[in-house]
């Protein structure tokens, strides 16, 4: 059924290429094979600069720095993204864990099932770990987890619990002015209702990924939020 959409929805767009489809084939030097049924419109990249998702790009290059800053034995990343995982398994050992396991087959590279809400460690047991752009859905059934109103806040101490004395947490989530739910997308926090969530550990650094222009702010002053409505906060966090 997919298979059939996608072609349909390339057969709409056809016409919108075809003033360039009989241009290259005049020109076509036949090494490959040029057939209009395999046509494929790409119908949106002729841009005058490359665009990118903001939150992904920024973030999982802050935490790769921060991990290669810590320099671990070992990282443990709990579902965040895998492409972070994979490029830090170029230089640490990661293990990563999803409520939903990824067949990610790499080498320095681990993937494994596991629930946020139960995480498979002991007590103080990790010193260098990540949970970025996750436990702003915990609860709220976008992946089949359990609807649940608390469940960030339960992911929180769950991450609490297993953090080594001394060990780095590298946390992201959407931050704005209001905390609020965009239901059953995710949540945004304030800057306080961060910090409320790890109100047990210390804060070593903010910084923060605006949401429509400009770099990563690092060591960011909180009131900058006051003029965002979705940005990304980037939290690091150590257990005393």
């Amino acid at each position: 059924m997919k298979i059939l959409i996608k072609k349909i929805l390339r057969l709409i767009q056809l016409p919108f290429i075809l003033p360039d489809y009989f241009q290259f084939t005049r020109n076509n030097d036949e090494r490959f094979s040029l057939r209009i049924w395999d046509a494929y419109p790409c119908l949106k990249d002729k841009t005058l600069t490359t665009g990118f998702d903001r939150h992904y790009v920024y973030f999982t290059a802050w935490a790769a720095r921060q991990v290669a800053k810590i320099s671990p034995e070992k990282h443990i990343d709990i579902s965040s993204s895998l492409y972070f995982s994979g490029i830090v398994s170029a230089f640490v050992p990661v293990d990563f864990y999803d409520y939903r396991p990824a067949d990610l087959q790499l080498t320095n590279l681990k993937s494994q099932g596991a629930d946020l809400l139960a995480l498979p460690f002991a007590e103080k047991s990790i010193s260098s770990l990540s949970c970025m752009h996750v436990v702003e859905h915990i609860g709220l059934g976008r992946y089949g987890d359990p609807l649940d109103p608390k469940g960030d806040i339960k992911a929180a101490k769950e991450l609490t619990r297993v953090l080594a004395t001394g060990g780095k947490l590298l946390f992201v989530v959407p931050v704005g002015e209001e905390a609020r739910i965009e239901y059953n997308a995710h949540r945004i926090y304030s800057y306080e209702s961060v910090l409320a969530l790890f109100s047990n550990l210390q804060l070593l650094e903010f910084t923060l990924i605006p949401e429509k222009a400009g770099a990563p702010v690092e060591n960011a002053d909180p009131a900058l939020l006051k003029t965002e409505r979705y940005a990304c906060g980037c939290f690091i966090f150590t257990k005393i």
